[in-house]
């Protein structure tokens, strides 16, 4: 038997789009003479359609679709991922299931059993469980349907489950697995869905083949990297990450072995491609095609810029230079270079008239008040009006140039910097933002060496650096991902030696800058725990603040 698999890039919502991508897949398996194709799991609505799902008009929408595939099913058989009625008054209305199709006629379909409902995955408030496991006959072979979480808990071990779907279709003896997935990227993932898929098949002794999205869906980005595992334990392919790609493997020879093949796994790299495909997707889907930032000579705004450029090209990113009285000339003239290095637009409007002229509407009720955080945010949302103006008149889409340090800690403007329509940088921390420019610049300089050497300052003020407000990034970042990361409470992270004044004092800035992150663009989600819909905080709670 020859199967094949299809890492495609789905868009919610759009059947018809989706469909057709199908379809072409399925012809070009035929033509390499592939007995079955698999797609990934809720292909035919894409991932996560949340409560799109609570719409009739929706669900007819997937069944119609997966019946149009089970027309063609003819000389082979598709597996495909769609949400499907329960018929059973009790409980939820629908499964998240996959359906096996041939002959023109759905054959069998298999239910999700584990519906995860922690970090960005909110499955049971939609679906009911699977309780009932039936392998599929298909051509002499005996097929075990899953779909993405069940092979999670492995031998019943997985605290959050008490079901094992696989132990309980291991005593129909199946001849392999299909794994109908879509499992978000972080820069960890890979390895631990590889670690899962070999512990499966270590376990159950036949061939996995496991097929993930590719391609992002807002703030989440997958990363394909679907697998094909052999009996021993070895990794037979990987497909490539961040492409849409089909491949047919022999089942004959997937079941002897004998190869081990995986892909480069660097973390820069994966943040890096991550973040383009994200970008690119997020403007793709939603029909837009031009972007605007704000370039300020530092660093986080030169490493959104690139990615900016490398996933819409030079040609789509215009970038404004918005200096103040107390910016550097350094700074100018750096983000002058990097436009220039990456062939972007752009315009210089200094904001000192425009500072001034708040500056002097206020004095009347400022009189005999000190500078302060209010006159350096004035400065933050001048520039910010700016950048809407131009995204107005232009139809350009605001990047929002943030790092998860600043995001964490409240180290920004509201209605300011802050503002924008994509989070392009905010789950990279200020350590790694330098790791990742290092690594934008490691075939030659592309961002000025003086924006990644220089020490970090907003410039809202004369002489004014990052390390006047907050600790080192090197020692923040590290509390940072003990707490939001780990979720390691103050008395843990004190114990692993870090001040305790430092640690109770970072914990409750993250905790008292929640309403402002509430109110922020959609995050590009790289890490395992990102702000946004994976991380859900009271903004009022009295907890560390």
């Amino acid at each position: 038997m020859k199967i094949a698999i299809a890492q495609l890039n789905f868009h919610i919502g759009n059947f018809e789009g989706n469909l057709q991508q199908m379809l072409r897949s399925v012809e070009e398996a035929k033509t390499k003479k592939a007995d079955l194709i698999c797609f990934s799991e809720l292909s035919t609505c894409g991932y996560p359609p949340r409560d799109f799902l609570e719409f009739d008009d929706f669900i007819k929408l997937a069944e119609a679709t997966v019946q149009k595939l089970a027309d063609v099913a003819h000389g082979i058989a598709i597996v495909v991922g769609s949400p499907s009625r329960n018929p059973v008054p009790e409980g939820k209305d629908l499964y998240n299931s996959a359906f096996f199709l041939a002959d023109g006629t759905i054959q069998h379909v298999q239910h999700k059993a584990l519906l995860p409902t922690y970090d960005v995955f909110d499955e049971y408030r939609y679906f009911e469980p699977a309780s009932e496991f039936q392998v599929v006959e298909y051509q002499g072979k005996r097929i075990a349907l899953t779909v993405c979480e069940d092979i999670w808990n492995i031998g019943n071990e997985n605290p959050l489950y008490t079901i094992c779907p696989l132990d309980e279709l291991q005593h129909q003896q199946p001849d392999f697995i299909l794994n109908l997935s879509a499992s978000p990227f972080s820069y960890i993932q890979a390895n631990q869905r590889t670690q899962i898929v070999q512990a499966n098949v270590k376990r159950y002794q036949i061939p996995m083949f496991y097929v993930n999205h590719v391609g992002a869906q807002t703030e989440l980005i997958f990363d394909g990297g679907s697998l094909v595992a052999s009996p021993s334990g070895e990794i037979f392919d990987e497909l490539p990450y961040f492409e849409e790609c089909l491949r047919v493997y022999d089942l004959d020879e997937v079941k002897k072995g004998g190869r081990q093949h995986l892909q480069t796994r660097n973390k820069m790299q994966l943040i890096h491609d991550g973040l383009l495909s994200g970008i690119r997707d997020y403007f793709n889907k939603l029909g837009f095609k031009k972007a605007i930032l704000g370039l300020s000579g530092g660093i986080d705004s030169a490493v959104t810029a690139v990615l900016a450029a490398r996933a819409l090209g030079s040609e789509n990113v215009h970038v404004l230079l918005m200096p103040s009285q107390f910016s550097s000339d350094h700074s100018v003239d750096d983000a002058r270079k990097l436009a220039e290095n990456m062939g972007l637009s752009y315009d210089i409007i200094p904001i000192k008239n425009i500072y001034d002229s708040f500056l002097d509407t206020l004095a009347p009720k400022f009189e005999g008040l000190p500078f302060n955080i209010t006159e350096e945010n004035l400065q933050a949302r001048a520039r910010g009006v700016l950048l809407m103006a131009f995204s107005n008149k232009f139809g350009n889409i605001l990047l929002n140039t943030s790092n998860k340090s600043e995001m964490a800690v409240g180290y920004g403007t509201l209605y300011g910097d802050m503002c924008g329509g994509l989070s392009v940088i905010g789950d990279v921390y200020k350590s790694e933002v330098f790791e990742l420019a290092r690594y934008i610049n490691k075939d030659g300089e592309v961002i000025p060496e003086n924006t990644i050497t220089k020490p970090p300052s907003a410039e809202l003020r004369p002489n004014q650096k990052d390390s006047d407000s907050l600790p080192d990034y090197d020692i923040l970042d590290e509390i940072l991902f003990h707490y939001i990361e780990k979720r390691e409470d103050p008395n843990d992270i004190i114990g692993m030696g870090y001040d305790e004044k430092l640690v109770h004092r970072i914990l409750r800035l993250v905790n008292i800058n929640e309403f402002k992150r509430y109110q922020t663009a959609p995050v590009l989600r790289v890490s395992p725990k990102a702000f946004g819909m994976g991380r859900r905080m009271p903004i009022v709670g009295k907890y560390l603040s």
